[in-house]
């Protein structure tokens, strides 16, 4: 039996001043994640990903961005589900790095320079908690050996720079681990790794899950960590989700043809090589993603689209349900 979702995110709308006028950077966003899931948001960049990401933590720009339509449900440790885009800045406070914590993609800049690492580890402990500076010290050491981080006594006592990029990486897991959130969110963690490391940190994230059973927003552009990593996959395009499901389900019979291009984009052992022999090039998306400020009408993805009909241009196509929970925002998804 399906539990009821830590996270439900309804018909969000997340919007930014610019030159004078409104402009939507996510739009129509429908999202679930159950305890113990992990759910994948794949896209280009500007496709509203890490936008996505900061509206849920309440981390906005207060000056130019702001969440306009929808409503984000999170239910947390003490059961009860709120609504996050009602809660004031106190609100959020007491959620954010308790409930739900975020891992950045460069660690350099989420990390503080002049503090160690124990202790920007232990001041979420100190302030959700109310831990001892002393406890708080221990339990920090404690989660750097639970991430993987050899010798944590001395590395506790080390700062940012002295760590190398690995380290660094797992040492903001640790902070955001620190409190036992319910969520956490990690927006390209594994980006500015190399490929060896890149591997160490999905394990991680794969052990802590299924030691903790909390639920995870992996936000990338990587497909090979989509199918490394992920239980179901949203992709998303200019703003929108369009295409929804299994991971299974999506890399078998994808239903849209972003995700058909995002696939066949992804490099294969030996095929640049068989490719530049046969003198064809690899395989790409055509143009780029849309400037919010000038989407074109109708389907976002239609100038790009090899499958794009005049009825395409005509209206913003739903997400049409296309069988086992799989949904698909494209009017031609039985012929994709």
């Amino acid at each position: 039996m399906r539990t009821a979702p830590i996270l439900d995110i309804s018909g969000l709308k997340t919007v930014f001043r610019i030159g004078g006028r409104q402009v939507a950077a996510v739009q129509d966003l429908e999202l679930t994640i159950a305890s113990g899931e992990t759910l994948a948001l794949v896209g280009e960049s500007g496709s509203g990903k890490s936008v996505t990401s900061l509206s849920i933590m309440g981390l906005l720009p207060r000056a130019v961005g702001k969440v306009a339509e929808g409503s984000i449900l999170f239910r947390g440790k003490a059961g009860q589900a709120r609504d996050l885009t009602k809660l004031d800045a106190e609100g959020m406070r007491h959620i954010r790095g308790n409930d739900i914590a975020m891992v950045f993609q460069e660690p350099m800049t989420s990390l503080n320079p002049v503090y160690t690492i124990g202790e920007q580890i232990a001041e979420p402990m100190r302030i959700h908690l109310r831990l001892s500076h002393k406890d708080a010290a221990a339990a920090a050491v404690k989660l750097l050996a639970d991430v993987g981080i050899p010798d944590p006594e001395r590395r506790a006592r080390q700062y940012p720079h002295e760590l190398s990029g690995g380290m660094r990486q797992r040492a903001t897991i640790a902070m955001a681990l620190s409190c036992d959130p319910v969520l956490l969110i990690a927006d390209e963690p594994t980006t500015a790794l190399d490929v060896t490391i890149q591997a160490q940190i999905l394990d991680l994230f794969q052990k802590l899950q299924a030691e903790r059973g909390m639920g995870i927003l992996f936000v990338t552009h990587n497909l090979g960590v989509v199918a490394e990593i992920a239980d179901r996959v949203a992709v998303m395009y200019a703003g929108r989700i369009v295409e929804t499901g299994t991971v299974a389900d999506v890399f078998r019979h994808p239903r849209h043809p972003y995700t058909i291009g995002l696939m066949r984009s992804v490099p294969r052992l030996g095929e640049a090589t068989e490719l530049r022999r046969k003198g064809i090039p690899l395989p790409t998306i055509a143009g780029s993603v849309p400037s919010l400020m000038l989407l074109p009408k109708g389907c976002s993805f239609a100038p790009r689209c090899p499958y794009a009909i005049d009825a395409c241009r005509a209206d913003v196509p739903p997400l049409y349900e296309t069988g086992s929970g799989q949904k698909s925002r494209c009017i031609r998804w039985q012929e994709v």
